[in-house]
């Protein structure tokens, strides 16, 4: 294969350089188009946007302006170069990803590039982002969904800037085997902001006449805002395994004898009323704190100077957004001078949406008029009960005394009547006497340092020519590419087995030596990893020419894969002595020519 590719390269080569000397047609003008693989996607997929030149290329990468509610990711440049009729055309394509994070109608505009001196204009696109399939009630009911998602939040109304832990419920039915890579391809949310998301429980449930597995998430949610407000659909892809269609011993025996599939979940949207906090009663020194809290205050020391620091420690234990906490302003503390609160925060909840917020706040008395810190209050908004509440913590006794008058040191000057230094001139007299002369050094031009600093430049601009020849190749050839990731996988890996091996975790290590060995025989045979099994040893690596000892060691790791489901290792020595096995029929691979 490498020979063919070098083959049809050279002829091609060739036919390009008796073009040139036969004076055939030149390129056609240079174009400029963007086109879309498809024009409507759902919430949670991906379109490909390509930017393709044709008789030409740009003055760099193409670049594309944000556009509100799309993510686009660049991939790479793609190239093709044609030989037709006495006629070359060369074309690169210039390949992005788009995905919407909400629905609705999207316009990529016009985009204009430089190309050979002038400006080449494509056409604007337009992109439907609809939303996502969600199973119906009664196809969940009927067993015939393999997974689905359901999102629901704990109360239809809420108050503005207050933070609800939403629950989204994954179902899996139970001839599901594995499951995993699970992914959010989609969170949209209008009036709400979406925090952290964290698994709290898995369970079995019967839904109609199918067990399913749920897999519990929280999610924190902020109201931004009054009015109807809404959060999803939530677009997310998995990885599962379920039963194989054929009963073959593969690659994937490990997992139960089952079949990989990628799948694609959505939710529906959840709704809610967002109220205003409501105006009467509002405390004067409430900013904003949304929740339902205790509060403690210490001090010390109390016995102190004037202007000397005291140390206030204020906590504040409850539930509500935390991080945003802040000391409110007490109008009482007049005679003290205040410094900038510093504060850390202590969770007890996986959302963090519930613990203690500690404040330490430096203080200085101003006069010795002061016996006492006046008394502290916090005030916040208690949504369960649709009330205003303040904290107040009592006054605490102070001692403040003078701090004492310094005097003020006297620095003595010296006087001295020594007149013999008279000031000195403002002109000075012309330099009678040059001094002696030096003999002057070697022109630079005849110096190496001198020499070797002028070559630097041209050595660099060398380096970069290399460095950008071999970033082109490299992204030009997808196999290199492939082939340079999964050595780095390998090494990775190696490391990462030894550690498992240490720490005894057998079924992890099983994992991930599946896991290399699927992604350095996808590399080998230029198929997708996914697609690997334990058949792809007879089938198609015999076929090659590869050393039946390596074919045989190949095998025994997926044997010893395959019984590590039922009959796992136990000990670190056993994981161990499996990984100079894996090493050697790694090593073997590699030299295998597809």
């Amino acid at each position: 294969m490498e020979h063919e590719r070098k083959h049809r390269f050279l002829s091609g080569m060739a036919l390009v350089m008796m073009a040139l000397c036969l004076g055939v047609a030149p390129l056609a003008a240079a174009t400029f188009t963007a086109s879309l693989d498809r024009d409507t996607i759902a919430l949670g997929e991906t379109a490909t946007l390509s930017l393709t030149f044709e008789g030409s290329q740009p003055n760099g990468t193409p670049q594309i302006r944000n556009i509100p509610g799309l993510q686009i990711s660049y991939v790479g440049p793609s190239s093709q170069f044609s030989f037709v009729n006495g006629q070359t055309s060369s074309t690169i394509t210039y390949h992005f990803t788009i995905t919407a994070s909400r629905t609705g109608e999207y316009t990529v505009p016009a985009m204009t590039a430089q190309v050979d001196g002038q400006s080449l204009t494509s056409q604007p696109l337009k992109l439907r982002v609809t939303q996502p399939n969600t199973p119906t009630p009664a196809e969940v009911n009927s067993g015939s969904q393999i997974a689905f998602m359901k999102l629901t939040l704990p109360k239809n109304e809420v108050y503005d800037g207050e933070v609800l832990a939403a629950r989204l419920d994954v179902y899996l039915r139970n001839d599901v085997q594995n499951f995993g890579n699970f992914q959010f391809t989609a969170t949209p949310a209008d009036g709400f902001t979406v925090g952290k998301t964290v698994q709290t429980a898995r369970q079995q449930v019967q839904i109609g006449s199918r067990v399913y597995t749920d897999i519990s998430l929280s999610l924190a949610l902020t109201a931004t805002r009054t009015g109807p407000i809404s959060v999803g659909p939530f677009a997310a892809t998995a990885v599962i395994v379920v039963p194989s269609s054929d009963q073959r011993r593969d690659f994937f025996a490990f997992f139960g004898g089952g079949e990989q599939r990628q799948i694609t979940l959505a939710s529906d949207t959840a709704t809610a009323q967002s109220l205003p906090l409501p105006a009467d009663n509002k405390p004067a020194n409430f900013n904003g704190a949304i929740g339902n809290y205790t509060m403690t205050l210490t001090a010390g020391p109390t016995n102190v100077a004037v202007g000397d620091p005291v140390t206030a420690h204020i906590q504040i234990t409850g539930r509500g957004a935390l991080d945003l906490l802040t000391l409110p302003g007490q109008p009482d503390w007049h005679d003290f001078k205040t410094y900038p609160p510093t504060s850390h925060v202590e969770t007890t909840d996986p959302l963090g949406l519930q613990g203690t917020k500690t404040f330490e706040q430096i203080i200085a008395p101003q006069n010795m008029e002061v016996h006492e810190l006046p008394p502290f209050s916090f005030s916040f908004f208690d949504p369960g009960a649709a009330t205003y509440r303040t904290l107040t913590q009592p006054s605490i006794p102070l001692a403040v005394h003078s701090s004492g008058a310094a005097s003020t040191p006297v620095i003595a000057a010296a006087k001295t009547g020594d007149s013999q230094n008279p000031p000195p001139q403002d002109i000075l007299p012309i330099k009678e006497q040059l001094g002696a002369f030096l003999p002057a050094g070697p022109p630079l031009v005849t110096q190496p340092a001198f020499l070797a600093a002028q070559s630097l430049p041209v050595l660099a601009w060398l380096a970069a020519l290399v460095w950008r020849r071999r970033t082109d190749s490299l992204a030009n050839n997808p196999r290199l590419r492939r082939q340079r990731q999964v050595a780095q996988l390998v090494r990775t890996g190696l490391e990462d087995l030894r550690r498992l091996a240490a720490e005894n975790q057998s079924d992890e290590f099983f994992a991930a030596l599946f896991r290399l060995m699927q992604e350095q025989l996808g590399e080998r045979l230029d198929c997708p990893a996914s697609s690997i099994t334990e058949a792809v040893i007879d089938e198609r690596l015999a076929r090659l020419g590869a050393p039946e000892a390596m074919l045989a060691g190949l095998r025994d790791l997926f044997h010893l894969c395959n019984q590590a489901r039922y009959a796992p290792l136990r000990t670190s020595g056993e994981l161990a002595a499996v990984i100079p096995q894996f090493e050697k029929a790694i090593r073997e691979l590699q030299n295998v020519k597809a």
